[in-house]
């Protein structure tokens, strides 16, 4: 009784916090994460207020959380869409790979550390975090905009990526030979084709048995559904993200929107419990030994991300101005690259504290990013025209309407 006590007075502190942060960061126009990772420190071991008996509500809590972010961002898009995307984005996939997994390889070999944990912080500059990015396109209202499908196109070759690079890696770690690491690979590939065969085969089948006039019986229907495929998906190493992602795709029509409608709330409450989880699993007092290569590595693959986002956008004939936003938005690191370094941690302790705090860096950046890497490019192209009048009147401008139809200029 004692333990359900205690259960219940730090969960409801932690979510009253999570309240007032978010309303705090709604009053200043800044997003919540980076307050939300902030009152998990504080809360976390060694933390102003460390809690004790609510650690395992919440680690359910946040798996649960980035799979209904991954479930929402599903349930925008159709399986044709996915499809048309992973065929015109690959090259920017490749792109994608290269600038961002060559600086963690170069950081891994500079500290002197053997192959697989080099391997593996390759793995954790690489990754974008879907979790964060589908958060922060929700909360700047930019689902509809012109770039906002190329951002989820890097994001879904990303994941399905890992559904390759985590069996692997785990391979590597293991010592396993050639054998055991193509078992794995293979199980992974079939697992992947099997559940977008069903998405896009089936999906309208899919959409008729799910769909119901009750909402409550919908909400469960699609809830139970999500999470049992995710469960599944991570059974067969395949991300559970990816599984939710996938469910999502296979939704469509009336049931998608009904759907959307219903998890909202829910994939808000969770969402936020996923950010706080990341900050509780911090230990404040391991950062600051590794503070200065997380930041030196954190700047260079800013940068990189950056570049991919707008190299993608470019490709996808996205206007200045969304090129520098989708840029921005890719910048945030977070559960792919905890899960990374928390399996090389037994070949090599140092990636744990580097990796936290090099996602704990860039998953604070990464709002911040979103919202002023393209007002903070475009003031300083400004101030360059002023200097420069004699190119005024010469920026390139690809004119897009946006994804939503109303023309207002969200591809630029």
């Amino acid at each position: 009784m004692h333990d359900t006590t205690t259960l219940l007075i730090e969960l409801g502190a932690i979510i009253l916090v999570l309240g007032l942060v978010g309303r705090f960061a709604g009053l200043i126009g800044l997003s919540p994460i980076p307050l939300y990772l902030l009152a998990g420190l504080a809360f976390g071991k060694g933390g102003l207020l460390p809690l004790s008996a609510s650690g395992d509500f919440i680690a359910v809590g946040a798996e649960i959380g980035v799979i209904l972010l991954l479930l929402m961002l599903g349930l925008e898009y159709s399986a044709s869409e996915l499809v048309g995307s992973l065929r015109t984005q690959y090259p920017s996939g490749v792109v994608d790979l290269v600038l961002n997994a060559t600086p963690g390889a170069a950081a891994g070999l500079l500290l002197g550390w053997g192959p697989v944990a080099t391997v593996a912080l390759a793995g954790v500059t690489w990754i974008s975090s879907s979790g964060v990015v589908a958060k922060v396109l929700t909360d700047l209202g930019r689902l509809g905009n012109r770039e906002t499908p190329v951002i989820l196109g890097i994001l879904v070759i990303e994941d399905l990526s890992m559904a390759l690079y985590l069996p692997l890696l785990t391979a590597l770690i293991a010592g396993l030979g050639l054998a055991g690491m193509s078992i794995a690979l293979l199980i992974s590939l079939g697992t992947v084709g099997i559940v977008l065969y069903v998405a896009l085969r089936h999906g309208h089948l899919i959409s008729r048995a799910v769909s119901s006039d009750n909402p409550e019986l919908l909400l469960l229907v699609v809830l139970g559904l999500t999470l049992l495929v995710s469960g599944l998906a991570q059974e067969f190493q395949v991300s559970a993200a990816v599984g939710a992602f996938l469910v999502g795709i296979a939704l469509s029509g009336e049931v998608a929107e009904g759907a959307r409608r219903l998890l909202a709330p829910l994939r808000d409450l969770f969402a936020a419990v996923f950010f706080v989880f990341f900050g509780l699993s911090t230990r404040p007092a391991d950062i600051p030994t590794v503070l200065v290569p997380a930041l030196l590595l954190a700047l260079a693959t800013t940068l990189t991300k950056i570049a991919t986002g707008w190299y993608a956008a470019r490709r996808a004939a996205v206007g200045p101005r969304g090129r520098w936003r989708a840029g921005g938005t890719l910048v945030a690191r977070g559960e792919f690259s905890i899960v990374i370094a928390g399996l090389a941690v037994v070949t090599e302790p140092r990636i744990g504290p580097l990796a936290t705090a090099y996602v704990l860096i860039l998953v604070i950046l990464g709002p911040l990013a979103a919202r002023w890497t393209e007002p903070a490019i475009a003031r300083l192209r400004g101030r360059r025209a002023r200097a420069s009048p004699a190119l005024e009147g010469h920026e390139e401008i690809t004119p897009t309407a946006s994804r939503n139809g109303h023309g207002d200029g969200s591809g630029l």
